[in-house]
C-alpha cells in the first residue's frame, strides 16, 4: 500500500560518514570477524570526513531558493544523526530557520540484536545455524535474536508517517536525518514497494553518506524527485549507486549486517 501524504515534501538525508562506517569497511576489508568500537552503537560519532560532509550539506541547502529549503527537521536520536543535522543547520545559518525541530527513536537505525558488532565473516563463525537461517528465511523477515527485521523497521516507519499525517505537518517540507537501511525502507513504505523489489533495491545500492533522497506530495501519493544523491560540493566517502528508472538490479547473496 502507498503512503497517503502527510507534509508536503519529505527529504530523507543520511548521517555523514561515522566512525563506525570507518572501522566496519576496514574489519570487513580485512576478513575479521568484529567492528571494534569504544562507544554503543548509538553513540558512535562523525569522522571528521563525516562533519564536512554535513557541512557541505548545509551550505547546499542554504542556496536553495527559499521556497525549496526545509521548514521542519526531524532527526534519529543517534549520535551520528543529531551531530549530522546540527552541523547542517549551522552551515546553513539563518537561511534555514526551520519551525520545527524534533527527535524521533523511529528514525533510528536497525536494531540486530547478538550481531552487533560482528561483521558478515564473524556472524558465520559465531552463529553459524542463525547464519544459515537468515539466508533460509531472507533479508526482509529474519529478525537475529533481541534484533529487528527489515519488515519491522517498515512498521515503525509507517508509525511515524501516520503521526506527520495527523499532526499539522501538511504545509511542512520535512527534512529527516536518519540512516542508510532505515532511509531505503522508507521509500519502501512510501511507494508502496513488497519483499522481492525491497531486496533488490537494498541489494543494488550502496547508499552513500549525506545522500538525499526526496519525496514531493502530488495529489493523493507522493512522487519520488530524487535518491541517493550526492550533493554539489559534498565530499564523499563511498560512490553511490544511481538508480536506473527501470527497475532489475541483481540481489546479493548475503545479509547486510554491518551498522550506518
Amino acid at each position: 500500500m502507498r503512503l497517503r501524504p502527510g507534509p508536503a515534501t519529505l527529504w530523507f538525508v543520511r548521517h555523514g560518514e561515522s566512525e563506525g562506517n570507518v572501522a566496519r569497511d576496514a574489519a570487513q576489508a580485512r576478513g575479521l570477524h568484529e567492528v571494534v568500537l569504544p562507544v554503543r552503537d548509538s553513540d558512535v560519532p562523525l569522522s571528521a570526513l563525516g562533519r564536512r560532509q554535513a557541512e557541505a550539506f548545509g551550505r547546499w541547502l542554504a542556496g536553495l531558493p527559499p521556497q525549496q529549503r526545509p521548514t521542519s527537521v526531524v532527526v534519529s536520536p543517534y549520535e551520528r544523526a543529531r551531530r549530522t543535522a546540527a552541523l547542517l543547520q549551522d552551515a546553513a545559518g539563518r537561511a534555514l530557520p526551520v519551525r520545527r525541530r524534533e527527535v524521533d527513536e523511529r528514525l533510528r537505525d536497525r536494531e540486530i540484536g547478538i550481531w552487533d558488532g560482528l561483521t558478515w565473516a564473524g556472524i558465520r563463525a559465531r552463529f553459524p545455524h542463525e547464519a544459515e537461517r537468515a539466508l533460509r528465511v531472507g533479508r526482509y523477515y529474519h529478525r537475529p535474536p533481541g534484533g529487528e527485521s527489515w519488515a519491522d523497521v517498515m512498521l515503525r516507519l509507517r508509525s511515524l508517517f501516520a503521526d506527520l499525517a495527523d499532526d499539522g505537518w501538511a504545509a511542512e517540507r520535512a527534512l529527516l536525518v536518519s540512516h542508510d537501511l532505515t532511509i531505503q525502507l522508507a521509500r519502501a513504505v512510501i511507494e508502496g514497494v513488497h519483499e522481492p523489489e525491497v531486496v533488490r533495491l537494498v541489494s543494488a545500492t550502496r547508499y552513500a553518506n549525506c545522500a538525499l533522497s526526496a519525496f514531493e506530495a502530488d495529489g493523493a501519493r507522493y512522487r519520488r524527485t530524487a535518491y541517493n544523491l550526492v550533493v554539489p560540493g559534498a565530499p564523499a566517502t563511498n560512490e553511490p549507486v544511481a538508480e536506473p528508472a527501470t527497475a532489475g538490479p541483481p540481489v546479493g547473496r548475503e545479509p547486510p549486517v554491518g551498522r550506518a
